[in-house]
């Protein structure tokens, strides 16, 4: 059943909506600007609405090409991690998205590429199999800058914050159909009625919906760098959605 969605504007960001939702970044030099739909606006987190057994449907499309659009974007659920601009206490990040990274992150989740682009992806942190090596975090750190150990370690790591990660092939300023099945034992991502990603990882709930879009880059890589900013957009961008629908279900 679907719940009332919240918009978040901040620094020029705009949510507009007709028949269709477009979250619109203007034209900024510095500075951070972020447009946003979500429905756990005011809520704590244990009182998120979703919970496994949940299905994501909407359409969507963006103002640029993969790789010209900057900043993150993308849809689904998490846990609202770093806090809600209203409520701002942190957590350990867990989410099952489709999330959008320019060519200024690097958020290399496999030991392919650096994590650019378009891609449907699953991470819970919060699981007690990723919480005992919080205590390791140092040596784990300084293992992975040697290449042939962390060829062996990283997917260790890897399974332990059950991150998976899988590339869309799409080109993202069309219009697509995309779907997310967030079940018990595993994720399913779907674009155009064709599955794309899945995976037995499932993060735990209750996770929050959101859609947004933004100037922000993120580098966080096995090696241990870690940085975040935000990037100038030269000219406005936005992210347009149609048709979303959530439900909680036992099947996809």
């Amino acid at each position: 059943m679907m719940h009332a969605l919240r918009k978040l504007e901040i620094n020029g960001g705009r949510v507009d909506q007709g028949d269709t939702y477009q979250l619109v970044l203007p034209e900024i030099s510095e500075g951070y600007t972020d447009a946003q739909l979500d429905d756990y606006g005011g809520l704590r987190r244990k009182n998120y609405l979703w919970r496994q057994g949940t299905r994501m449907e909407l359409r969507a499309r963006f103002s640029h090409t993969t790789g010209e659009l900057v900043g993150t974007a993308g849809f689904g659920f998490w846990n609202a991690p770093f806090g809600d601009p209203n409520v701002g206490w942190p957590a350990l990040p867990k989410a099952a998205w489709y999330f959008y990274a320019s060519n200024e992150s690097n958020l290399p989740l496999t030991l392919r590429g650096a994590g650019r682009g378009w891609f449907a992806s699953t991470l819970d942190s919060t699981r007690a199999e990723a919480l005992v090596l919080a205590p390791l975090a140092p040596f784990i750190i300084l293992l992975n800058n040697i290449s042939r150990v962390r060829s062996l370690l990283w997917p260790f790591v890897r399974n332990r914050l059950e991150i998976s990660f899988q590339e869309v092939p799409v080109e993202i300023d069309e219009w697509h159909s995309y779907r997310l099945c967030w079940m018990d034992d595993r994720c399913e991502f779907w674009v155009d009625g064709e599955s794309t990603h899945r995976t037995t990882f499932s993060p735990g709930g209750p996770m929050g919906f959101v859609c947004w879009i933004d100037n922000q880059y993120l580098v966080a890589t096995p090696s241990g760098r870690f940085s975040w900013g935000s990037i100038p957009v030269a000219k406005k961008q936005w992210l347009e959605i149609s048709d979303l629908n959530l439900v909680a279900t036992a099947s996809c």
